[in-house]
């Protein structure tokens, strides 16, 4: 088992596996991180599909194209959910409210599945586990998906995690630096444009000469790119088919 500071620290995304199966022990110790996760309320507001089935995985790979889904040993997509809850009223006879048509409702779904993910993240790699968040479950065929997979109402795919042996160890990748993300006491924005940049400048060294494929990519434009294609997501519309229908 890693120490919390290699864990954490020594963390990196990794998108080639082995396929070399996981043990039921590893596996466990998962599964426990993510029953063990703090949420709202102790409301746990989420819930996991845990794929393993090559043919569902490549069925996964070929609505979203991230070719870990197909290649890891478990890819597990994290749900925010009410409908647990919304069963267990009709069987005790609780009036229940439409929560997940809030806002708040919604933060808490979401803010409950991210931080499961992060748990059996944390778990895997703390096991030598390598692992690749992918947020594009969420985003490029959530109705696909959640038909796939046999959703209920009530809940979305929030995001996904690959899970395997690594067959690669990528350089780590600079992240900003602490006078750029916490702020003392309260928000400001002194010296940090000067960071910013100075961090963009060596995104775009990391880059040009990290090991395995490089790029010309800075941080500024590639991250605002993203944005630029997430604009016709229309996820507010997506949520909605799902049960979620946001009023307030």
């Amino acid at each position: 088992m890693k120490s919390v500071s290699q864990t954490i620290l020594e963390r990196r995304s990794i998108r080639r596996y082995e396929r070399e199966a996981i043990s039921d022990e590893a596996m466990q110790f998962i599964y426990d991180a993510i029953r063990n996760t703090p949420t709202s309320y102790n409301g746990q507001q989420f819930s996991v599909v845990d794929v393993t089935d090559q043919e569902l995985k490549e069925e996964i790979y070929r609505l979203t194209g991230q070719k870990q889904a197909k290649t890891c040993n478990h890819f597990m997509v994290f749900c925010a959910d009410f409908h647990k809850i919304r069963l267990i009223a009709d069987r005790k006879g609780i009036d229940m409210p439409d929560f997940e048509h809030t806002l708040d409702g919604v933060i808490v779904g979401t803010v409950d599945a991210t931080l499961a993910m992060m748990n059996a993240l944390t778990a895997a790699e703390a096991q030598g586990l390598g692992t690749c968040c992918i947020g594009y479950a969420r985003t490029c065929a959530p109705e696909a998906l959640s038909k796939l997979l046999s959703l209920p109402q009530s809940t979305y795919i929030v995001c996904a995690l690959a899970i395997g042996v690594p067959r690669e160890l990528p350089d780590l990748k600079p992240k900003q630096s602490k006078e750029i993300s916490i702020h003392s006491n309260r928000y400001s924005d002194e010296g940090l444009t000067d960071r910013l940049v100075a961090y963009d400048e060596e995104i775009t060294r990391y880059n040009a000469t990290r090991s395995g494929t490089t790029s010309d990519n800075d941080w500024a434009s590639h991250i605002i790119s993203y944005y630029r294609e997430a604009m016709s997501y229309r996820m507010l519309d997506a949520i909605r088919r799902r049960g979620f229908d946001v009023i307030s």
